[in-house]
């Protein structure tokens, strides 16, 4: 048994699709073709240069050479029921969608925080561990060792998609008070790298942001980006986030005790860069293990391990995760008997 050809299904490609997931799959893609074949097909928008679902199931049957990844949070269950009796994994970016996966499809989780959710919703499944790659431009391009001793213009650079309200409506105007360059970047850039080159501090918080949605930070790239360019990072550390900003080391908490507070660690930052920056030797690790190289690398053990499950399941049927219905009933009856273990009179449970 052989995985042939990869499938990474995607609503579209247009400019309206533009996101971090979009450009993450793109990426994947382009990566795992040199393990095998990959093909991009859209659900959604049908575009002339790349195959549409419907279009491919109605002609094709299903294969145990193709291997389907779905990844839109929102759009998980609908796709696995289009692609029943076909090979399916999951490439999990965000968590807390509310669903559960059948037996057998596997989740490719992007970081620890979202491998630890299925773990929890989904033990019998197959779990795995892909963190999303910095794009080689990042660690070819990043200015973090600052070689040529140049002044970067930009004080502090907040992107404000994701960013929180107090960042972008009290952080912001009191830095500006005190006389700093405070550059608010919205919309697309075509040059990142360069834009986060030419700042000293790196503002993230996206905690406020993803619990209004209800879903997780999935992977938090943007950070990492930062830390490869130089900038020292003030960050929120939800969900994703944990995985590679340690508190005090690669990256300094934002908003955890008051305005002051953040006020005289930033202005510090700006003043003393190198001072604020992780050790160059931990940083180098954290990119290394965040390249495109040990992407691949992982990619090829998790195709082999899935080659290797699909003729097991060929002869023994997957196991099943407990439901989330069954659990919760269990953990009503727990509550209850805990209160009835509370009341005056009745007798307690050895």
């Amino acid at each position: 048994m052989a995985t042939r050809l990869v499938r990474f299904l995607v609503p579209g490609t247009s400019g309206r699709f533009r996101c971090g997931g979009l450009s993450v799959e793109l990426q994947t893609a382009r990566l795992v073709a040199s393990l095998c074949e990959t093909e991009i097909v859209t659900y959604r928008e049908r575009r002339e240069d790349v195959p549409f679902l419907h279009d491919l199931l109605r002609d094709e049957s299903a294969s145990d050479h193709v291997l389907w990844i779905v990844s839109w949070g929102f759009d998980v269950p609908g796709l696995i029921r289009c692609l029943r009796g076909h090979r399916v994994a999951y490439h999990a970016h965000s968590s807390g969608y509310g669903f559960d996966l059948p037996p057998g499809i596997a989740v490719l989780a992007v970081s620890r925080n979202t491998l630890g959710y299925w773990g929890d919703r989904a033990p019998r499944n197959p779990l795995f561990l892909v963190p999303n790659a910095l794009e080689q431009a990042w660690l070819d391009r990043g200015d973090r060792a600052d070689a040529s001793g140049r002044e970067r213009p930009i004080d502090v650079l907040v992107q404000a998609r994701k960013s929180s309200d107090y960042v972008l409506q009290r952080l912001v105007p009191a830095l500006r008070q005190r006389g700093l360059s405070v550059e608010v970047q919205s919309g697309w850039v075509d040059d990142l790298v360069g834009l986060f080159n030419n700042a000293k501090v790196y503002l993230y918080d996206s905690a406020e942001y993803w619990r209004g949605r209800g879903v997780t930070e999935g992977f938090g790239l943007p950070p990492l980006e930062a830390m490869a360019c130089g900038c020292v990072v003030f960050t929120s550390l939800n969900h994703a986030l944990a995985d590679h900003c340690d508190p005090g080391r690669s990256a300094h908490q934002i908003g955890c005790g008051s305005l002051a507070h953040d006020l005289q660690r930033i202005q510090a930052a700006v003043a003393e860069p190198l001072r604020w920056r992780p050790p160059m030797a931990e940083l180098g690790v954290l990119l290394q293990n965040s390249g495109e190289q040990r992407l691949l690398e992982r990619w090829r053990q998790v195709m082999t391990d899935l080659d290797q499950l699909q003729g097991q399941w060929q002869l023994d049927a997957p196991l099943s995760s407990p439901s989330t219905l069954r659990l919760r009933l269990a953990q009503m009856l727990h509550r209850a008997r805990r209160v009835v273990d509370r009341l005056p009179g009745w007798p307690k449970r050895s």
